[in-house]
């Protein structure tokens, strides 16, 4: 179950790995995300989450914007930390989503996920 972004990046060539080495690898990831897509390498398992795609792309643009803005050191970490508690909390309620799918919990507990 991967976390979008650089997370993603570093899981995705132990994944690789371990498919060419004859595993058989499922990805449960949400229906939105920025980096987390389809691949021949692994089966993916796409459960509903608590934001559309578009709300994904203008959380990050704030977050890139907060990350540039000039001002004080405590303004831009008090900006930064609101930022990461709003990721945290979606964080959450992706989770809750995910337990929430009887039909895809089914699935991982009927294949030993």
């Amino acid at each position: 179950v991967p976390v979008d972004g650089s997370h993603w990046l570093s899981m995705r060539e132990v994944l690789d790995i371990l498919q060419q080495k004859g595993h058989e690898v499922v990805v449960v990831a949400p229906e939105v995300s920025m980096h987390i897509k389809p691949s021949k390498n692994f089966v993916m398992k796409r459960h509903s989450g608590p934001i559309t795609q578009e709300e994904m792309e203008e959380h990050f643009k704030a977050f890139l914007h907060a990350s540039l803005e000039e001002g004080s050191f405590l303004e831009r970490f008090l900006k930064l930390y609101q930022y990461m508690k709003r990721v945290s909390n979606l964080a959450v309620s992706s989770c809750e989503h995910l337990l929430q799918n009887k039909e895809l919990m089914w699935y991982l507990e009927e294949s030993k996920f």
